[in-house]
């Protein structure tokens, strides 16, 4: 699939947020793997440096770490003027960190929910509305804001999780409507269930979705990563999950929030 795409020059940057593991991580070795130079940006400093150091020795591309918690809306402030005192404008913007709780709403904890909210809503919103701004009336760009299968319906015991990813798919839409035709394009990303900590920090494990085994965080990265160089508007990974999308559009609303409410109890 890499050799759908010419090889950048040494003045396109990517910005990755969520870049220590998962989907994020493997963005971030498809773009060196296509000498775009990258801003890392996650909480783990020790997987982040780990992390450039096997980019720049394999890819000799330039690797700028961030050691951010971006649920704090001051410190996504922070990263963009630090990239605007370095006269860095990525031209590509991957909103991939966020992150989910299992539980019954009534009792799972409002301050981890506050920080779900901040990190998968605001700080996202404020990335997106800042590079698009920047973006805008230059070199061809990108933007990745990845959402979930779980924004397509509620979702019982991660009620607010499904909700933010609602919000991101919304909004995404929009924007992509409204910029249609410039030199810049939004793609939501909507995975399904995937290999990654997700689950632990959502404090629920899980091997397996609801029909099989989960895809690996590197094969949903190359698919949204193609789905990007495409300009798709909205890319779900998985004939299953979108199967599953186009389902929940004709079910009545009681069956759709029965049938998640099954799956999340499995």
């Amino acid at each position: 699939m890499y050799n759908s795409f010419m090889k950048e020059n040494n003045l396109n940057w990517a910005v990755v947020t969520g870049a220590s593991s998962g989907i994020g991580l493997e963005f971030a070795r498809i773009f060196a793997h296509n000498q775009v130079n990258l801003v890392l940006v996650a909480r783990n400093i020790n997987a982040l440096n780990s992390l450039s150091k096997e980019l720049t020795s394999q890819f000799k591309i330039k690797v700028l770490v961030y050691e951010l918690d971006l649920s704090e809306i001051s410190n996504a402030e922070g990263l963009v003027e630090d990239l605007d005192k370095r006269k860095i404008t990525p031209n590509y913007l991957i909103n991939n960190a966020g992150f989910g709780d299992f539980g019954t709403f009534s009792e799972t904890s409002w301050d981890k929910e506050l920080k779900m909210i901040n990190l998968n809503i605001i700080t996202l919103t404020y990335l997106t509305k800042i590079y698009l701004k920047k973006m805008l009336g230059g070199k061809r760009s990108y933007i990745v804001n990845v959402a979930s299968g779980a924004a397509f319906q509620p979702g019982p015991l991660m009620a607010v999780y499904f909700a933010t990813k609602a919000y991101v798919l919304h909004l995404s839409e929009a924007v992509s409507e409204e910029i249609d035709g410039t030199n810049v394009t939004v793609t939501t990303l909507c995975p399904g269930p995937t290999q990654s900590n997700f689950w632990s920090v959502a404090g629920k494990e899980k091997t397996f979705g609801i029909l099989g085994k989960m895809p690996s965080s590197k094969q949903v990265a190359e698919f949204g990563y193609q789905a990007m160089l495409d300009s798709k508007r909205v890319a779900v990974y998985g004939w299953t999950n979108r199967l599953g999308t186009f389902l929940v559009r004709l079910l009545p609303r009681s069956w759709v929030t029965k049938a998640i409410l099954y799956a999340q109890s499995t």
